[in-house]
């Protein structure tokens, strides 16, 4: 499933980008769940030949939206290029599609790419995000891809103390580097913010300083917006 407008076929994601479970902890989405050997069937276990897959539900269901730079050019109003793709709630849904969607690295620049919980619009207008913020990571070009499937594994797999505070994340592809962000509910609440910053820096192993601005700021301050927290 390709998700911008563009002739070359999808990039499926590597070994690198889908790393092995042990490499980090999050990864155990990926495991079987199986004691059993593999290809292995238990004696007189005739039903396992023909049992259907076991699906593993999410606490949330999340949504994939895309803003594509050649369409978003052409509009007048921000926001009415923003494209919902699919909407997932199961572990295998998520994996079926992140291995056919193109990793940060293959996006075109100028494209925005969002992961959020179903329901919410990654917009400010939106009830949900508007008295929220975000926190923000910058990459070198071509060294997010890791980086955004972490944070997403991180997000639907509950990782964070204040995961209800969480809307959803953005990657934003640029001339000269790539952000990701982590947008949240209710900037007035500190102390949850704070743990979040602090929560995901450790999950992705980021040793620079992160800043949270207030989306209202943003609106009205642009790029002059200050952090309200660090991390």
């Amino acid at each position: 499933m390709a998700v911008e407008d563009t002739s070359k076929p999808v990039v499926a994601v590597t070994e690198e980008a889908n790393p092995n479970p042990t490499d980090h902890q999050i990864d155990r989405y990926h495991e079987q769940g199986d004691d059993a050997e593999e290809g292995e069937i238990g004696e007189g276990d005739e039903s396992s030949k023909s049992a259907v897959p076991q699906s593993h539900p999410l606490e949330h269901s999340w949504t994939f939206w895309f803003d594509n730079p050649s369409v978003k050019l052409k509009q007048t109003t921000w926001g009415s290029s923003l494209r919902s793709v699919f909407t997932f709630s199961t572990v295998e849904e998520f994996w079926g599609l992140y291995n056919n969607m193109r990793v940060p690295s293959k996006l075109v620049t100028g494209a925005d790419f969002y992961c959020f919980k179903h329901n919410i619009e990654p917009k400010w207008e939106d009830p949900i995000c508007a008295n929220g913020g975000k926190w923000t990571m910058n990459f070198s070009k071509e060294k997010s891809d890791k980086p955004w499937l972490y944070t997403l594994l991180a997000l639907i797999g509950e990782q964070f103390d204040h995961g209800d505070e969480i809307c959803g994340v953005v990657v934003n592809v640029r001339a000269k580097q790539e952000r990701i962000s982590i947008w949240t509910k209710n900037a007035s609440n500190e102390a949850a913010q704070v743990s979040i910053g602090r929560q995901w820096k450790e999950i992705i192993d980021y040793n620079n300083s992160i800043g949270f601005i207030i989306h209202e700021d943003a609106k009205k301050l642009d790029r002059g917006a200050k952090s309200a927290y660090t991390a």
